[in-house]
Formats: structure tokens, C-alpha cells, sequence
């Protein structure tokens, strides 16, 4: 479905755990998913993620063990 469509312009998306993902501009964010105010093509959004989420653990599971 989307994996292929490269073409398709995307948001970034963050929830409360502080997890990243795409979901594409049209559609609305799902609740519980906040936009980051980036987008683009598929490529641009997720090399943005692989940029800044460099913890990938949940933000509860990081706190509870101390940062």
C-alpha cells in the first residue's frame, strides 16, 4: 500500500512515547499522533527520523531507567 508509493508527500509524526513516524499529508493524524512540522517524500521523512530518534526505547521505559 503506501511501502511503494514514494511519490506520496508525508508528515512526520510523534506520540506521547516520543515514537516516530510518516502518515501521509491528506490523511488525518491519527489521535494519540502529533505532526513535528516536517514533510516530504517518503525518503526526505524518514531520513529525518533516522536523524533525530536516537533512542529508539519509549520515553516511560528511558525515564524509568534513568535517562
Amino acid at each position: 500500500m503506501f511501502e511503494d508509493d514514494d511519490d506520496r508527500e508525508y508528515t512526520v509524526v510523534i506520540n506521547h512515547e516520543e515514537q516516530y513516524s510518516i502518515w501521509p499529508v491528506q490523511r488525518t493524524v491519527p489521535d494519540g499522533w502529533s505532526e513535528v512540522g516536517r514533510t516530504g517524500r517518503k525518503a526526505e521523512c524518514l531520513a529525518y527520523i533516522e536523524e533525530v530518534w536516537t533512542d529508539m526505547r519509549p520515553k516511560s521505559l528511558r525515564e524509568r531507567m534513568g535517562g
